[in-house]
């Protein structure tokens, strides 16, 4: 049985909206370009797709999810404006310009420069600094959930975030998994750094530590699947260096949050002072 069609350009999904494309589709979201009428410019809406509207906790993880992006407030998450109940389930979003890092890596001819490198990484330093602090961690870093305008970075997608603790096995996109979440073991701090480094080990490289099979790849990234091979659990990430020459503290920086044991990982802050030495003055 196919699923059902996007809303069309023109349909109103809730009053002061007009939907104006159909921008994606996950496992369980619609993703829509939109106007806003009382704030008189574009925007993003995300709301579940009509073939799960029957399922609560869907819908109530979109609304949490749209909760913590209206009231937190740092250069580098995407921005919420509103979360709406009826009459159904959605959430309003900045629209943002630029392009995700996966789209950005995969177009670009030649590798980004390592001072552009270590700056994404202080950048989602920062992020994840703030969403700690507010008891969370994102859970699903990765180069589609980064959106980059002239060296800006925002992070997306808090629908995975939660405190740290206990969580399913396979929570998350298979192929950029730390090794304990693949396994299902106690999520910390440290699986956030696990993110962050191979966000950019990817950005830096143009390819994953390793190469996921199609059906990891395909599989939807909020939904937990037990039933797959995880490579984090069968081998350790190569080296940076062996896929390119950075400088030595940014490829150390890098390789450390790839450690297959979370306590070896760098804390957040040491990750972003590391990344800093190799700034520029």
């Amino acid at each position: 049985m196919s699923a059902p069609v996007p809303w069309p350009s023109g349909t109103k999904p809730a009053p002061g909206y007009v939907i104006l494309e159909h921008l994606a589709r996950t496992g369980w979201l619609d993703v829509y370009d939109a106007w806003s009428e009382e704030r008189d410019c574009r925007c993003v809406i995300k709301v579940v797709r009509p073939d799960h509207r029957g399922e609560r906790r869907l819908g109530e993880r979109l609304l949490r999810e749209g909760r913590w992006l209206r009231d937190f407030s740092h250069p580098h998450l995407v921005r919420g404006y509103e979360t709406l109940k009826s009459p159904e389930p959605l959430v309003v979003l900045e629209t943002l310009t630029g392009e995700t890092l996966s789209h950005l890596v995969h177009r670009m001819r030649r590798r980004p420069a390592a001072t552009d490198v270590a700056l994404l990484g202080v950048q989602m330093c920062s992020a994840v600094h703030y969403l700690h602090g507010r008891g969370l961690l994102h859970l699903d870093l990765k180069p589609a959930n980064v959106v980059v305008d002239r060296g800006h970075a925002k992070v997306l997608d808090l629908s995975l975030a939660r405190p740290p603790g206990p969580a399913p096995a396979g929570l998350g996109t298979c192929c950029y998994l730390a090794p304990e979440q693949a396994r299902g073991g106690p999520l910390t701090a440290a699986t956030d750094v696990w993110g962050i480094g191979i966000t950019l080990f990817e950005t830096a490289s143009g390819e994953e530590p390793v190469a996921c099979g199609a059906s990891q790849a395909a599989t939807d990234s909020h939904d937990h699947d037990t039933g797959d091979q995880y490579w984090q659990l069968e081998e350790a990430a190569p080296p940076i260096g062996t896929r390119r020459r950075l400088p030595l503290a940014l490829a150390a920086a890098i390789d450390t949050c790839l450690r297959a044991d979370p306590s070896s990982r760098p804390t957040v802050a040491a990750l972003a002072c590391a990344l800093k030495t190799a700034l520029p003055p």
